[in-house]
């Protein structure tokens, strides 16, 4: 575990020209699962792998059996970001959706015999190439939060959506993350109206540390109010940070 560190890592989302081009976009339906377009916006990303950010894969659907009804009367508000990776520290394997849909083989690392009691999930999962793997409805409750307050409010799972990145604390995330990222949080918030985003740490201190230090709360912030701007009159959406 890390203690709680405030940093930031930048991520060049420059607008350098007016030359529309493709920007991955999602839609979620009324029934909560996602879907990936494609979409004409009059900017341009400053990044050294566009072409790479360019070719979004699908949103893949993998469902959880781990996941329930919302309680009756309770709109989704939160967006918790969250951290992941299996075994820790190795990307770009299957273990992460085999966690989340009950299918993980404990004995692949001794690291999963730890694993074995618990039955998790998320709603989404982007991964190191920025694809997205969604298992659960936003329409439902996902079990990501865990033991959780955000305000005055408990059980963060009931009126919130947890999203994965994989990564650790203790590097950067990638480029392609954080673009999906943007355009999935768009997303949620032209389906529910979000009012607030949030780290697991900031409704689980002391016992969760992600997103973690290298998570850019700065960029992110910017990047979503930038878009979000272009669409939604919404009230202004609450973030972790000042500014």
């Amino acid at each position: 575990m890390m203690d709680k560190v405030t940093m930031t890592v930048p991520v060049t989302l420059a607008h350098t020209a007016s030359t529309p081009i493709s920007s991955p976009t999602f839609l979620i339906g009324e029934d909560g699962w996602c879907t990936a377009q494609s979409q004409r916006i009059p900017a341009t990303l400053n990044m050294p792998d566009l072409p790479e950010l360019l070719n979004v894969p699908e949103v893949r659907h993998e469902p959880s059996p781990n996941c329930d009804p919302r309680p009756q009367g309770i709109s989704v508000e939160l967006l918790v970001i969250h951290n992941i990776s299996l075994p820790p520290g190795k990307f770009n394997t299957p273990f992460i959706a085999d966690l989340f849909c009950n299918r993980l083989n404990y004995d692949a690392d001794p690291y999963f015999e730890q694993l074995r009691p618990l039955r998790v999930s998320a709603h989404f999962l982007i991964r190191r190439d920025g694809g997205v793997v969604q298992f659960v409805a936003t329409t439902q409750r996902a079990w990501h939060a865990g033991v959780s307050s955000f305000g005055a409010r408990e059980r963060c799972n009931d009126f919130s959506i947890g999203i994965e990145l994989e990564g650790t604390d203790y590097e950067p995330f990638t480029s392609p993350q954080y673009v999906a990222l943007y355009a999935l949080t768009h997303a949620l918030l032209k389906r529910h109206g979000l009012t607030a985003v949030c780290g697991h740490s900031d409704i689980a201190p002391g016992r969760k540390t992600d997103p973690g230090p290298f998570f850019d709360w700065v960029q992110y912030q910017q990047a979503v109010v930038d878009r979000r701007a272009q669409v939604l009159t919404t009230p202004r959406l609450g973030f972790p940070i000042e500014g």
